[in-house]
């Protein structure tokens, strides 16, 4: 189990020297280090953030493939990794998609023993509500699916879900009655930022280079279809950077809202478009709220920190944009959804809203694994679903390019797929994009 006096940073404290360096104000140790930017590595990474982080450790946990640099334009955590609602679940629609996120789901309730780091993770339940008979019948092929992969999930009636969360409106008084609901008690909440932290000081640990505010301008490759050496027969050599050129075999793409543009670099061309989603949190209040809730028909979710605010989400934006600046209508369509489903929080005050990107596929399901160019690889295509995934995405990321072959768990998330008409429908499972 960890204790105060295990390793913080790169020093070690009892329970009384933390109090006491705490009194004294001293300099605390760096949780992880800064490097020089060497010329080469074995294995460039691309994106900060949960991803990124988690390939980094585990391809030196799990395979002993310490050169590593992670590369970030920001810092650590500064893009879709920090600016979630923090919710984890494996309760989706395809054997594919419950398999997969089920094994992370896993790897985050160990994160805070494994890690040394408590993450704040709570294990508090998942409501999907259904408001229509057609979204009843989704959540009870979704609960048949979650049985047969052996998740818990199972359909509940409105009272049962007055038991769960008495703050919601189950009568038959508003306009969308909520006529049943998909239950999955292991589903959640965590501290998306101790996440990022945990995984950055454990890869940091294990040696592997974290590098912030370094941007990526090129991937540089050759031998490929095109005249600049890239595309499909061509292999990557390394990436040009904002702080200088770096030789590599292999480079990979875990870059979620920007994930077009670093493949874009490579020559390999990917089905996804890059959309905005907005979140919005209120005052803390007195923990009321004790699970997660969704409500696909009425384009909202919420869930209540241990602190006590609410965190409110909604659907990604109708449009194509990078632009990550919050907006009026979003306010007030997600007020006036969340008082349909709870109309006793009128008087809760809103203090701040922000946006994230999110990298959409036609089918709601990642692109992961090879690329027709030699030793680039991708980890994007994860929509609203990114946070969730960042722990299995990461092992199998760094299983995929230490086996050099895809591992079984995320073969079904290859590029190929989109032209062999094989895709991996998540859509239904969406829960208004969460």
């Amino acid at each position: 189990m960890p204790t105060l006096g295990k390793k913080v940073g790169s020093a070690r404290y009892s329970a009384g020297g933390l109090l006491m360096r705490g009194l004294r104000k001293q300099d605390w140790p760096r949780v992880w280090n800064d490097h020089d930017i060497k010329k080469k590595y074995d294995v460039v990474i691309v994106g900060g953030g949960v991803h990124g982080l988690a390939t980094a450790y585990y391809l030196a946990k799990n395979h002993g493939i310490t050169n590593v640099a992670v590369l970030e334009k920001g810092y650590l955590g500064s893009g879709g990794s920090g600016r979630n609602t923090a919710i984890v679940r494996s309760n989706y629609l395809t054997p594919e998609g419950v398999r997969f996120y089920d094994r992370s789901l896993e790897l985050y309730g160990n994160m805070s023993v494994d890690m040394n780091l408590n993450v704040m993770f709570s294990e508090r339940g998942h409501l999907t509500l259904a408001h229509a008979d057609s979204a009843l019948r989704t959540m009870h092929w979704r609960a048949e699916v979650n049985k047969l992969q052996g998740v818990n999930s199972s359909v509940i009636g409105p009272d049962e879900i007055k038991k769960i969360a008495p703050s919601l409106d189950t009568s038959a008084e508003p306009r969308y009655p909520i006529l049943g609901a998909l239950y999955h008690p292991p589903g959640g909440i965590i501290r998306h930022d101790a996440v990022v932290w945990a995984y950055a000081r454990g890869a940091d640990a294990l040696g592997a280079h974290l590098h912030q505010q370094t941007e990526v301008l090129d991937i540089i490759c050759e031998g490929g279809e095109g005249p600049d050496g890239k595309g499909a027969g061509g292999k990557v050599t390394g990436v040009r950077t904002s702080r200088g050129d770096i030789s590599a075999p292999i480079v990979v793409n875990c870059t979620a809202g920007w994930a077009t543009l670093i493949s874009d670099m490579a020559g390999v061309k990917l089905p996804i478009t890059t959309h905005p989603l907005e979140a919005a949190v209120t005052e803390p209040v007195k923990v009321f709220l004790p699970t997660v809730i969704v409500s696909g028909s009425l384009h909202v979710y919420v869930s209540q920190t241990d602190r006590g605010e609410l965190v409110f989400g909604a659907s990604i934006a109708p449009f194509a944009t990078y632009s990550q600046a919050g907006s009026l209508d979003f306010t007030e369509e997600l007020a006036g959804h969340v008082l349909e489903l709870m109309p006793g929080i009128a008087k809760m005050r809103l203090l701040r809203q922000w946006a994230g990107l999110c990298d959409m596929t036609p089918d709601y399901s990642p692109v992961m694994g090879f690329t027709p160019v030699e030793g680039f690889l991708t980890d994007v295509g994860w929509g609203t679903y990114g946070f969730k995934a960042g722990p299995v995405s990461g092992e199998q990321m760094a299983k995929c390019i230490a086996d050099n072959k895809t591992p079984e768990l995320i073969a079904a998330f290859d590029l190929a797929r989109f032209g062999e008409d094989r895709l991996v429908g998540e859509k239904g499972a969406a829960a208004v994009g969460h």
